[in-house]
């Protein structure tokens, strides 16, 4: 029988971790991947356009259309991690935005996902779960991506995410190999999400502007990046900024030089940071980036900002989004992938 619970639950505490800042470590994770690439598939009709080789934010196959029209793009991704926030509604809502974005991220559009639950059954009422699920399926209707099931596990810890299968144009996508010198960098959500996650973690204190921030579909930026011309973006989640900035230069072989002072930030992370409530994760991404990036005069917990490990966070786009703040520009190859201004 499943217990109940009498006072009320505070689903971070039953996580070792928050959100993204959860992933492995990707210093790691790239060891791990390093050898998997393997061959490409052959003999079918649905060519690999974007795999594992460049760490891109989904995978991308091509889908012949019949009778001579247009052929498609099929973008397919998964992404779950456990609480972020203690209201399990708000925890749905969050995870399924976030598996989302990997769609946005590539130019796509969601059209299909399926649930990925695990729970202690006999820790955690199921009313939760309900929740849980019912933010997920909330934020799903919401982009007009259909939720049909999916599977779950008796799990130790509670974790939630959905596999998303998204729709693209094979010609428009935004890949994290195509950015080009000369081009502008636009961030479309402020960070400091990791920040104030572990901070709401640790006292239990409350962000609307961080909910607010992580709920928030990448659709309108991603077509707005799409009207814009773009060909290279990526969204920014557990790797940081910078991690992920790194991926981007290093994959299209350009330098990122980052305006530091044009970055925006949400109210009260530069504040947590100095109070010290800073993931582990972060720290882990900070440490991944040192030998890629030349940090010019940025302070320590500028540093920190720049590689909080952020949930659901914005596109990075190579091109100018209107109504984004542009954080930088790319230039030429040089010694670093990223370069602090």
């Amino acid at each position: 029988m499943t217990t109940r619970l009498e006072a009320p639950v505070r689903l971070t505490q039953f996580a070792h971790g928050g959100g993204c800042a959860c992933k492995i470590p990707p210093g790691e994770l790239e060891d791990v991947l390093g050898e998997l690439a393997g061959p490409v598939a052959t003999g079918g009709d649905t060519p690999l356009l974007v795999g594992l080789a460049t760490g891109d934010d989904a995978a991308v196959v091509t889908l012949p259309s019949p009778g001579g029209a247009p052929d498609q793009a099929v973008v397919s991704t998964a992404d779950f991690f456990t609480p972020v926030v203690d209201d399990p509604y708000d925890w749905g809502r969050i995870a399924a935005a976030n598996a989302l974005s990997d769609v946005y991220a590539m130019g796509g559009r969601p059209v299909l996902a399926v649930n990925l639950l695990a729970w202690p059954r006999q820790v955690l009422p199921f009313d939760l779960a309900r929740e849980v699920l019912r933010g997920g399926l909330d934020i799903a209707t919401e982009a007009g991506c259909h939720v049909g099931g999916g599977h779950s596990v008796d799990d130790p810890e509670p974790k939630y995410g959905m596999a998303v299968t998204g729709l693209a144009d094979p010609g428009r996508l935004l890949r994290n190999d195509a950015a080009r010198p000369g081009t502008p960098l636009s961030l479309t959500k402020p960070l400091g999400l990791g920040v104030l996650n572990n901070r709401h973690k640790t006292t239990g204190e409350r962000f609307e502007q961080a909910v607010a921030t992580m709920v928030t579909l990448n659709r309108e930026a991603s077509a707005a990046a799409l009207r814009a011309g773009a060909t290279a973006a990526t969204d920014v989640t557990g790797f940081g900024f910078l991690g992920h900035l790194h991926k981007m230069a290093r994959a299209s072989e350009v330098t990122a030089v980052v305006d530091t002072a044009a970055v925006p930030y949400l109210d009260g992370a530069r504040e947590s940071v100095r109070e010290g409530y800073v993931s582990g994760g972060t720290r882990r991404n900070l440490e991944w980036v040192a030998p890629f990036t030349d940090f010019g005069a940025a302070d320590e917990d500028t540093r920190l900002l720049l590689a909080d490990a952020q949930t659901s966070g914005g596109l990075l786009v190579a091109g100018e989004v209107p109504g984004a703040p542009v954080v930088g520009e790319l230039v030429p190859r040089g010694s670093f992938s990223v370069v602090l201004r």
